[in-house]
């Protein structure tokens, strides 16, 4: 099972283009299926329906988020998939197994004047408060993921243009425009960065060691700002993007827009944030709706 797991795993970030983090979940969750079906003292040609289920159950003794257990079904239904495609087995034992729907919490988000007052907090009197100032007002500018943030490389950002070229999930790269203030902050940075970095290293922002910044570095950041802004709640980087497609579509962006520079594969991930602002949407309503009044 060990070589069948390993072959499955290169083929999700190889040939799928899975990102490393998610292919490393899945190997955790593998990790994890392998040992039940030890303990079970089952072969894999002999998994049955029930071991499936078990998954879950187990996963529920562990105390896993739904998120979790739903994620660790998903990578045993697929990973079963694959062994018949490798003729292994005949037929997947979790074909007829559901994986439990999930509730869809409303993302959380800034108000515009908190955004505000979290991009001007970095001291750009500093070489690290320009970076960090430009590191925030590209990631709200572009509603990029934290992970794509830090990968984006030195030469990926066109100033001239105005954009900046993304790598999301699946390895898919996409353009997404920057705006004039978040270019004049890169430019910014850009001046100081050959001070900082290390030789050799691509990556555009970097630590105060001239390495790569991490995604945990730049939490930090963005919590550590947050404060200074006088926002007492315990902000995260993802945050940004929520605000950024909010305010977006509060000022009449088109949903199809906005789902092609968040990146999302399905518009219905988009439409999610159409659920926040009731208000806007009456307004909408009422203004353009020949019965809105």
């Amino acid at each position: 099972m060990d070589a069948l797991v390993d072959r499955f795993l290169y083929r999700l970030e190889v040939e799928r283009g899975y990102s490393h983090l998610t292919v490393t979940s899945y190997a955790a969750d593998l990790r994890r299926f392998a040992e039940l079906l030890e303990k079970r003292g089952r072969a894999l040609k002999d998994v049955t329906e029930e071991d499936v289920r078990e998954v879950l159950v187990a996963a529920s003794k562990a105390r896993l988020s739904a998120r979790s257990s739903a994620r660790l079904l998903s990578a045993v239904k697929s990973f079963l998939r694959f062994a018949v495609e490798e003729g292994v087995l005949e037929h997947s034992p979790a074909r007829k197994v559901r994986t439990p729907r999930l509730a869809r919490p409303l993302p959380k988000l800034l108000s515009e004047e908190q955004v505000l007052a979290l991009l001007h907090a970095p001291d750009e009197s500093t070489a690290e408060g320009v970076r960090d100032a430009a590191m925030l007002h590209v990631m709200y500018a572009a509603g990029l993921r934290v992970s794509e943030l830090v990968a984006i490389g030195w030469g990926e950002v066109n100033l001239e243009v105005g954009y900046v070229s993304a790598c999301g999930k699946g390895r898919r790269r996409r353009l997404v425009p920057l705006g004039e203030v978040a270019a004049s902050k890169v430019r910014a940075w850009l001046a100081l960065r050959g001070q900082q970095a290390k030789a050799g290293v691509e990556a555009l922002f970097v630590s105060r060691r001239g390495r790569a910044m991490s995604r945990v570095q730049f939490w930090r950041i963005v919590q550590r700002y947050a404060r200074q802004a006088g926002i007492d709640r315990d902000v995260s980087p993802h945050w940004l993007r929520h605000s950024f497609a909010t305010h977006l579509l509060v000022h009449g962006a088109d949903l199809r827009a906005v789902q092609t520079m968040l990146g999302h594969a399905d518009i219905s991930t988009t439409e999610i944030y159409t659920h926040l602002d009731k208000t806007h949407l009456r307004q909408v309503i009422e203004k353009h709706h020949p019965r809105g009044k």
